[in-house]
């Protein structure tokens, strides 16, 4: 009776530590059912990233409003800031190597954000453009390695997938490499 409250991620059902079984793995093992096609998984290598770094893009060209306490740090924080510390806090708490990994991750995509600032400095299209575009291409592509699958995307049954998505990837790596997250 205890291993199915243990599965059961859209009740709560998460597990303490007292059960021996970390909710990231739970989170995982639950997210994996949904993703065994290797051509769906194929596209969610590509997919995942881009939406996440569009997302980022997006939220990221949300103007921010100049906070006279933060001083010279003003234009330096901007929406996506919190968006990143949400999630690497959430991140953290159910596997710190993949909240680090996770935060090495949009330290590049906010560099990647911030030359498409400057290409529009330059007379290229507006950030908000560019990763609304890619938002779009990319989720297409989810849905497309979808119906390869088979299976609906798991942060239908549970929106909380959609955090769990890019650090799903990302386990599969260091699992391949054979290192503990």
């Amino acid at each position: 009776m205890a291993s199915n409250k243990l599965h059961d991620t859209s009740k709560g059902g998460i597990p303490s530590k007292a059960d021996g079984v970390r909710a990231v793995d739970v989170y995982f093992a639950k997210y994996a059912e949904s993703h065994q096609n290797k051509t769906n998984e194929a596209i969610h290598f590509i997919c995942i990233p881009l939406i996440v770094f569009s997302l980022v893009g997006l939220i990221w060209a949300i103007p921010f409003p100049y906070l006279k306490f933060l001083g010279t740090y003003n234009g330096v924080f901007n929406w996506a800031s919190f968006l990143i510390a949400f999630s690497i806090y959430y991140y953290l708490k159910l596997s710190p190597v993949l909240s680090y990994l996770m935060l090495l991750v949009l330290f590049g995509f906010s560099y990647a954000i911030i030359q498409l600032e400057q290409w529009h400095k330059a007379g290229g299209p507006a950030l908000w453009l560019v990763c609304l575009v890619i938002f779009f291409i990319s989720w297409i592509g989810q849905f497309i390695g979808h119906k390869i699958e088979g299976k609906k995307p798991s942060f239908l049954d549970d929106i909380k997938f959609l955090l769990i998505g890019p650090i799903y990837l990302l386990h599969l790596i260091l699992k391949k490499l054979s290192v503990k997250y």
